[in-house]
């Protein structure tokens, strides 16, 4: 591990060195060629920072606690300076040793808004945003798939792909019930309500993993529209697209081309099945649908944002965060290295 490290770590130097000369810079696809390489090293690259930082806070604060003045700062410090050193290990095996095959693939994420009305497909659209401010931090792109937008500018239901090398593992436990406790804008006696959104995360499937059949395939197109006009086209551009043997139905209508439409149709669609496909192996093993973190699978309630209270508690690993805020802002490290951390157990 520890050879494979060092060769990781040499090429990522490598990998800045070519990106700031001017060959490189001047020649659009060497340098995104070298930045997709550089993002898929980053989960190693930042572990391994993490790591010595840690340690050298280790070292500093056992030297600061022969100091009877500083011995009770130091001791926090030695704690919390363990406890990373601890997470980022974990972190470092994890993008050595990956264990789940998925964890490097782009992935599909669906957001539809449950029970609570125009409030729920608010909260639908305050997901989205916190997910792509996420995607942006950890270096993914964001592209939308298909929206269904509602005249408040909420989504009741939103498809999207993160793109980039270990979207799925950073992704993949979103998959569950998000229940939203707040003061709608429109509540004038200042009630609070609750109100649930459904994630669904697939890692996103290539041609090579699952082959369609175009004979399985219904195809129909339409005129796409929106909420107040929204996206509205006079051309049948938007696509939807049936698969005959399983009855699964995917539209996309966000693209004025029907081509790029139906590509982002088929994407979806290749994705759903092989998911489904794996389920059902899964469930023939082990009669039982994919295990979360903890316990309960995408069917159940994972995690609650509590306006009022400034809270954020993730049912699964009993792991509450009083920063809201900075968590709908795209601050999700926190709590996805916690599920992390705890899937890899």
């Amino acid at each position: 591990m520890q050879e494979k490290l060092e060769k990781i770590i040499a090429r990522a130097s490598e990998i800045e060195s070519l990106l700031a000369s001017p060959e490189v810079y001047s020649d659009p696809s060497a340098y995104a060629a070298l930045m997709r390489e550089k993002r898929s090293l980053e989960p190693v690259t930042s572990a391994d920072a993490k790591l010595r930082d840690a340690g050298e806070r280790i070292a500093a604060a056992k030297e600061l606690m022969a100091d009877k003045e500083l011995r009770e700062l130091a001791e926090e410090e030695l704690a919390q300076a363990e406890q990373d050193f601890e997470d980022a290990k974990a972190a470092l095996d994890e993008a050595l040793n990956p264990k789940d095959p998925d964890g490097q693939k782009s992935v599909i994420v669906e957001i539809r808004s449950g029970v609570g009305g125009g409030e729920a497909a608010l909260f639908a659209a305050d997901l989205f945003r916190m997910y792509s401010m996420y995607a942006e931090k950890k270096g993914f792109g964001v592209e939308i798939m298909n929206v269904n937008e509602t005249e408040l500018g909420g989504y009741r239901e939103l498809t999207f792909l993160v793109e980039g090398d270990g979207a799925f593992a950073r992704f993949k436990y979103e998959s569950g019930i998000h229940r939203v406790q707040r003061v709608p804008e429109t509540e004038s006696s200042g009630r609070i309500h609750t109100s649930a959104v459904t994630v669904a995360v697939l890692p996103e499937a290539t041609e090579v993993e699952l082959e369609i059949n175009p004979g399985d395939l219904m195809i129909d197109t339409f005129r796409s529209g929106g909420a107040g006009g929204q996206h509205v086209n006079k051309t049948e551009s938007a696509i939807r697209i049936t698969h005959i043997p399983t009855g699964v139905v995917v539209e996309c209508q966000d693209e004025r081309s029907q081509h790029k439409n139906k590509d982002k149709a088929m994407k979806v669609l290749r994705s759903r099945l092989l998911e489904a496909e794996k389920e059902k192996a899964e469930a023939e093993r082990a009669g039982e649908r994919r295990e979360q973190v903890g316990s309960g699978d995408r069917s159940g309630r994972i995690r609650t944002y509590n306006f009022p209270q400034g809270r954020v508690t993730d049912h699964r690993i009993g792991l509450t965060l009083h920063k809201i805020e900075q968590m709908m802002n795209g601050d999700l490290d926190e709590l996805i290295e916690a599920l992390i951390r705890e899937g890899n157990k």
